[in-house]
Formats: C-alpha cells, sequence, structure tokens
C-alpha cells in the first residue's frame, strides 16, 4: 500500500479478532521481544474490547468537540487504507480522515500541544489507527508507534523503539513497524514480536502486507541495492528477486499477495514479478528521463496499473498477467486485447532493429498534474476510476476510457486542506 511522507527520512470493514487491545495504563506489560531496537511498553490484550461490536463509521466520541477551523495546515503524510475507499492525512497539529466516494472528511483530531503525525495507517473502517509523532513539534515521539482507538479518543497502547519509525502497515492479525534498517512484525491480538526482518537503508520505509486472511505476504528491501525481500508465512519460505540494478523507490502488492510491482529509483521502468517463484511477468515504461516514482497501485482485478511520479503525470497501464495464477498465466479475455495498439510502440514494426525502448509497453491512459508536485494514487471503485491525492491538499477522481485509452476525463476535484470548504 501506498504511502506519502513530507519527509525524506522521517497505509474498515470488519477488523476481525485481531483488534483486542487494552488501556495503557494497565500495570502489566507482556510485549515479547529482545530485539536491539525494540523497547517493549505494550500492554496485554483486553478481551472486554471487542470492535466486532463497532460500528463501520466515525463519530467522535461525546466528550470530544472539533476544534474551530484555523489556517491551512502542514501535509506531513497521505495514505489510502486497505481497500482504498478511505485515505488519512497526518498534519502539523493533527490527523483527518476521509472517504472517497463520495468525498467527505469522515472526522479530525486536532491536537493542542504540538500535534504534529507523521504517519497515520488506517485498518480498513474500524476505529484503530496507528499512529507516529512527525514533524518540527511532534505530538508524540517519533520512535514510537501509538495504538489510538477513536471511540475512545485516545492511545490504547504503544510500541517504543531505539529508532525512528519510518512506517507502520496494518493487517487484521499483524503490525508491521518499519524502521531504517529493520522490520519488526508483531501479532495484533497480545503484540507479541512475531519476526525481525534486517534490511538496507529503507529511509521511505518501503514495505507492503497482502490482506488476504490466512495467506500473508510481506515484501521489503533486502540487503543488497534493489533488490526485494519477500516472506510467505504461510508457506515458511523467503524468496529474494533482484528487481533493478538501481536502488528500489516504490513497490506495490496485490492484495492476495501473487503479484509484485516494482520501480527504481531511475524511475523508467516499472516491473511486474510473480511473488512465488521470483519471476519477471511483465516490464511496462513510464518514459525515457529519470523520475522520482511517488506510488504504485493495482486496480482490484491486477488488470491495471497506476503509476504517479514527480513528472507531474499519472499512468494507466494494462497488464498482462493473472493475480490469481500460480505461473506466468497471460490474460487472455478480451479486455487484454483493448488496448494492444495503445499500449505498444508505435514503432514496433523495426522489432528487434532499435534499442529495447522503441518496443516499451506504454501506458494506456494519463492525466496531467503540476510537475514537482507529490501525488499518491488508487484506483477508485466506480468502473475504470482513478483517484489522485496531493501533498498539496489537492484531491482528484478521474476515468480513463479501456478501448481507446488516450486523456483521462477528469470527474471531480477538492482541496481538503481548506478550512472554508464545506463537507
Amino acid at each position: 500500500m501506498a504511502t506519502l511522507s513530507a519527509f525524506s527520512p522521517p497505509s474498515w470493514t470488519d477488523p476481525n479478532a485481531a483488534a483486542f487491545l487494552s488501556d495503557p495504563t494497565d500495570a502489566d506489560s507482556n510485549a515479547d521481544a529482545d530485539a536491539d531496537d525494540h523497547d517493549p511498553q505494550s500492554p496485554p490484550p483486553n478481551p472486554n474490547l471487542d470492535l466486532h461490536n463497532n460500528t463501520n463509521t466515525f463519530s467522535p466520541p461525546p466528550d470530544l468537540a472539533l476544534p474551530a477551523s484555523r489556517s491551512p495546515p502542514s501535509l506531513f503524510h497521505l495514505s489510502f487504507n486497505q481497500d482504498q475507499a478511505c485515505f488519512a492525512v497526518g498534519t502539523d497539529h493533527g490527523f483527518r480522515i476521509y472517504n472517497c466516494d463520495p468525498f467527505r472528511e469522515l472526522f479530525r483530531r486536532d491536537f493542542d500541544n504540538g500535534g504534529g503525525i507523521g504517519v497515520v495507517e488506517m485498518l480498513f473502517r474500524c476505529n484503530i489507527l496507528s499512529i507516529v509523532g512527525g514533524g518540527p513539534d511532534p505530538q508524540y515521539p517519533t520512535n514510537k508507534v501509538m495504538i489510538w482507538d477513536d471511540h475512545q479518543g485516545r492511545c490504547i497502547g504503544e510500541l517504543s523503539f531505539r529508532s525512528v519509525v519510518r512506517s507502520v502497515r496494518l493487517r487484521r492479525d499483524r503490525i508491521v513497524v518499519v524502521l531504517e534498517q529493520k522490520i519488526f512484525v508483531y501479532n495484533f491480538a497480545d503484540l507479541k514480536l512475531l519476526h525481525q526482518i534486517e534490511t538496507i537503508a529503507n529511509p521511505k520505509g518501503l514495505c507492503a502486507v497482502s490482506q488476504v486472511a490466512g495467506s500473508l505476504v510481506l515484501v521489503c528491501p533486502g540487503l543488497q541495492k534493489g533488490q526485494v525481500r519477500v516472506e510467505h508465512y504461510a508457506s515458511k519460505r523467503t524468496k529474494f528477486i533482484m528487481a533493478h540494478d538501481s536502488r528500489l523507490a516504490c513497490f506495490a502488492l496485490t492484495p492476495d499477495g501473487h503479484l509484485l510491482a516494482t520501480a527504481s529509483s531511475k524511475g523508467t521502468l516499472i516491473r511486474i514479478f510473480n511473488t512465488l517463484d521470483g519471476s519477471l511477468l511483465q516490464e511496462v515504461r513510464r518514459g525515457a528521463d529519470r523520475a522520482e516514482i511517488y506510488s504504485l497501485a493495482f486496480s482490484s482485478t491486477a488488470q491495471w496499473l497506476a503509476v504517479s511520479s514527480d513528472k507531474g503525470t499519472v499512468h494507466v497501464f494494462n497488464l498482462k498477467v493473472n493475480s490469481g495464477s500460480s505461473g506466468n498465466e497471460m490474460r487472455t479475455s478480451s479486455d487484454s486485447n483493448m488496448v494492444t495498439s495503445s499500449s505498444n510502440s508505435s514503432l514496433s514494426f523495426i522489432r528487434g532493429v532499435l534499442p529495447k525502448y522503441f518496443n516499451s509497453e506504454w501506458s494506456v491512459a494519463q492525466f496531467r498534474l503540476l510537475e514537482g508536485s507529490q501525488y499518491l494514487v488508487a484506483f477508485g471503485h466506480q468502473k475504470n476510476t482513478v483517484v489522485i491525492l496531493g501533498m498539496d491538499g489537492s484531491f482528484y477522481r478521474c476515468q480513463f476510457d479501456p478501448v481507446n485509452g488516450g486523456e483521462m476525463t477528469q470527474l471531480e476535484y477538492h482541496n481538503f486542506l481548506k478550512p472554508e470548504e464545506a463537507f
């Protein structure tokens, strides 16, 4: 799942059984970790806190009134939730949660003292979030992951470390914390440490986890430049993939964990891999010149891949791979052939004569934005739509033509940071 952060070094349908967390005032601490970077400060589970009985909507506790609108905040963090139905915003004085379709603010928490939030990770639509302080005046230490229960309007647990937390990933049964060169995997039910992974320097906090129950796949940087490590926990297998010659800039995983899209610091090529055997299934080209890739996103069927970069264009590519296949199976449906003429270079007739560039697979559809700004992209719940979030507070919903491709059509625009805009 993709995340944008303003710091170069500093992601709620049914939470299921994994979200039993206790009050931090409990005297005993039961986090099982002897890691060098981990300082256990986690409470034991509380069986009386059952999120199954909670509603699927956000509602402020009656004793917590929303503060009056201030000037537009500074934005530190943007991330979609696991099904791209909502997104979370971390600002210099709190955090906010928005619904994507229809677009509206669901709730916000503005803190009086400090208030900087550098990471906000949702768990689908439930009231449990993980947050990390950020900015020049952080609300919480940047080396702590705070477990926030919005029904109670307070933190109910924490995980402490000896270095800055770069990112957090949530599943209904796991909490994954990413540090500069180490990743910790915890059981959600009791915050017990299950696994530690060492990585190459990872200032962006790159990490992705599958969301299908009972089949945990975790992807993170390996120990070499351009290397991806894939952990298949169900089969207890580890797979290393040399994805690129240069360092990793971004990657994305399908919800079932079968397909992985990667981009390097060059930002010209995006590669699609089978996570089971590490095979390269497809390679698409964003452009010829270098670019910083900000986000990659698969559609729910893995038929499309969206890409955003600092060049100001969001690209949508047609994928010929099948996420549900066990091998390198290619799509054979009529949909996969709709845009063949658009996705191949117009100079493909000289295949084998000129460099590989001229035989590249190009994007089917594009949407132009301001060059140099940071944007996060995901596919909307409406057919053939893309949702784009900007670190400038912009929200776009666009539609692409799966048959003819070309420029996308803008359907909707909002600035979610403007205090005067009504939701």
